[in-house]
């Protein structure tokens, strides 16, 4: 007798499933009552009402602290304004003074060197009469013309000096004056803008 060797390709496995269950009727009023109970026991507990509190508490420094971060940082933006102008403004305050001292640097310059050209020309007129006087006081035939002549000379001399010592103490005045109208101009502006500050 011949025997039937099974094979694993041979054997048939079945899967059981399960019956379904029926669904659980129930009332949605039942549900809502149920969730509502457990609603009231949650709200009224004293966790949830010191939670509550807590994030009130929370919610109410936060509010605080926005408002306050704004309005400081309005303030800083408006300070910062006030500081860029007030630099700004000093800074051009300080340049118009180094315009106003080069200014008058140029006129003392300027002005220098038409006095030494006045002083020089002066000088130049000086030599030339003194070189004149000395030829005239070798033409003169007696004594006393010599001191006739010589007192004349002396005399006009001394008009001429005196004349130039007044020129060039107007002139030098007037310098004077022309180097310091710009550094007189910067001080009153200065009294003006810090006269207002104080």
């Amino acid at each position: 007798m011949a025997v039937k060797k099974s094979t694993a390709a041979s054997v048939k496995t079945e899967k059981v499933v399960a019956p379904k269950a029926a669904p659980v009727a129930v009332a949605p009023v039942e549900v809502k009552a149920e969730a509502a109970k457990v609603e009231a026991s949650v709200a009224h507990s004293p966790v949830v009402e010191k939670l509550q509190e807590t994030v009130a508490d929370v919610q109410k420094s936060v509010s605080q602290i926005v408002s306050k971060l704004t309005n400081t940082q309005t303030e800083v933006s408006t300070n910062m304004d006030k500081v860029i102008k007030g630099a700004e403004e000093f800074v051009a305050f300080g340049q118009a003074n180094v315009e106003a001292f080069m200014k008058s640097s140029q006129i003392l310059a300027t002005g220098l060197q038409d006095l030494g050209k006045h002083v020089a020309a002066t000088a130049q007129a000086q030599y030339d009469e003194a070189v004149a006087n000395a030829k005239a006081l070798t033409s003169v035939k007696s004594v006393k013309e010599a001191f006739d002549l010589q007192t004349s000379l002396t005399k006009a001399g001394f008009e001429k000096a005196l004349a130039e010592t007044g020129k060039l103490t107007d002139a030098s005045v007037k310098l004077a004056e022309q180097v310091s109208a710009p550094i007189a101009a910067r001080v009153t502006v200065a009294v003006e803008k810090f006269g207002k500050a104080a």
